[in-house]
């Protein structure tokens, strides 16, 4: 990972301050700042206003794929190797959705995997940090030029942050 870039760096000891925060920093125009929180908070996640991950598109695909694979190659082999049971015609639909299923469910979760790798790495990104973000304190990272930090750090600062500190 590439060394983390310039900006400021806050701790936040109560979430609403951190929410105060973000909707503050969403006012001045901040969009790409990094939030650290020890637990998964909806309020948090409300203010920053994520947008729908587009790993589920490669979980639609593969699933998708999958599905088509599996009804394929059982109507492929059926045809390859006709074995008539119960009276049943050959390219029957029935006996093949149990193969349909579980390659819809073994492409399609491959997919996901391959989805989270591929956007993680697209979106890796180096950000400051502190140790107590893990355990009670909420974190906001804000990127920002050097004649910028003043303000955003004075903002974070009567925001209630506990502690803000300049990352060069």
């Amino acid at each position: 990972m590439s060394a983390p870039a310039g900006g400021v760096l806050a701790a936040f000891r109560h979430v609403d301050d951190a929410v105060q925060a973000v909707r503050e920093l969403k006012e001045m125009g901040y969009r790409d700042f990094t939030v650290y929180s020890p637990v998964p908070n909806h309020e948090i996640a409300a203010a920053i206003g994520h947008r729908i991950s587009p790993v589920r598109g490669w979980t639609l695909l593969g699933g998708l794929a999958g599905l088509s694979l599996g009804f394929l190659m059982a109507l492929w082999m059926s045809v390859d190797y006709p074995i008539v049971v119960g009276g049943k015609p050959i390219p029957s639909v029935i006996p093949y959705i149990v193969i349909g299923f579980e390659l819809t469910i073994l492409v399609g979760a491959l997919a996901t995997i391959t989805g989270l790798i591929v956007h993680i790495i697209r979106n890796r990104r180096a950000a400051a940090y502190d140790p107590r973000f893990t355990d009670d304190h909420v974190g906001i990272f804000v990127p920002c030029p050097a004649e910028r930090r003043n303000a955003v750090q004075q903002l974070l600062q009567t925001s209630g942050a506990e502690e803000v500190r300049v990352e060069a």
